[in-house]
């Protein structure tokens, strides 16, 4: 199968503009999760993806090296959002590779490091999908600090415009046994033909008992929070405009998409977690973040849960 996605620019160490660069801010934000007194999730490489790289060497690893702190709308509020974020995805892929799915494919992995900082069970696999020079930054970095995973590894450099399924299966994923699938900030830049496309891959990938989650925007003019606080600060003080980058056609219905295919799934606000777990973003006016929704959804009829 073939996606048609925006391309992740891979000179300079593989993350030096564009999409690449969005994995750096949610690394720079997942750092200073990390050093929060308060933490939500940890992740002890972060900080090292930021430092490695030219576009982001001056970027702030702490909150405390922002003058103004938590009032700093990008480093603030949008870096608890991706602390959040990586939270509720890391519980959610505990709780599949805990109930015994043992395979795990990250879609667009860019520089997620969970391979290496969550708990998995021994036997499990980790499949990281992305363009080959994000992969071969992250590796570097990695292995600089003699990192290790704590699973299988395997990553799959390619980019998912690209026969990512027949990559995937060649390197080991077996479509008969169930499996947990992560698209984390991924579906917002792709065209809605390449969201359904990807969708339907999963689909037909994922066996009974096997889980999915990702990320979504509703269908409305994203241009109306053109002047939000958390666009405004992040295209002045780090030059990314993701309004530019973010695909602007009408969004398809994933979740109702896959819940006719007879998987079932719940959508829920960042909000939700945000009280559940007592830390996190909360609404307010002009907020960039009320139209994003988090879709988790269970392939009916395996062993899973």
């Amino acid at each position: 199968m073939t996606v048609d996605v925006p391309q992740r620019n891979s000179g300079a160490g593989g993350v030096d503009d564009g999409i690449g660069v969005t994995a750096l801010l949610v690394a720079a934000a997942r750092a200073i999760e990390t050093h929060r007194h308060d933490s939500l999730a940890q992740d002890r490489y972060a900080e090292h993806f930021v430092r490695a790289a030219p576009a982001s060497a001056g970027w702030p690893i702490r909150i405390q090296q922002v003058p103004d702190g938590d009032a700093n709308p990008l480093w603030g509020r949008f870096a608890r959002y991706f602390g959040l974020r990586t939270r509720v995805l890391d519980d959610f892929l505990h709780q599949a590779a805990h109930a015994g799915t043992r395979q795990v494919v990250l879609l667009g992995a860019g520089l997620d490091s969970r391979a290496y900082r969550l708990d998995w069970p021994p036997d499990c696999v980790i499949f990281e999908i992305d363009r080959e020079g994000v992969l071969a930054f992250k590796h570097k970095v990695l292995n600089q600090l003699a990192a290790t995973p704590t699973a299988t590894r395997i990553p799959i450099p390619i980019d998912l415009r690209a026969d990512w399924v027949t990559a995937l299966t060649t390197a080991g994923f077996d479509p008969t046994a169930p499996s947990a699938w992560l698209a984390e900030g991924l579906l917002f830049y792709l065209p809605s033909a390449a969201e359904t496309q990807l969708i339907n891959a999963i689909d037909r990938l994922a066996a009974p008992g096997s889980a999915l989650a990702f990320e979504v925007k509703l269908d409305k003019d994203l241009m109306e929070y053109r002047d939000s606080p958390l666009y405004t600060a992040t295209r002045e003080q780090i030059g990314i405009d993701l309004l530019h980058l973010f695909a602007k056609e009408p969004r398809p219905d994933s979740a109702g998409n896959l819940a006719q295919r007879g998987w079932s799934t719940t959508v829920h606000t960042p909000f939700d977690f945000t009280h559940r777990l007592g830390r996190g973003p909360l609404p307010e006016s002009n907020d960039a973040l009320a139209g994003n929704r988090w879709v988790f959804a269970d392939k009916v009829g395996g062993g899973r849960g």
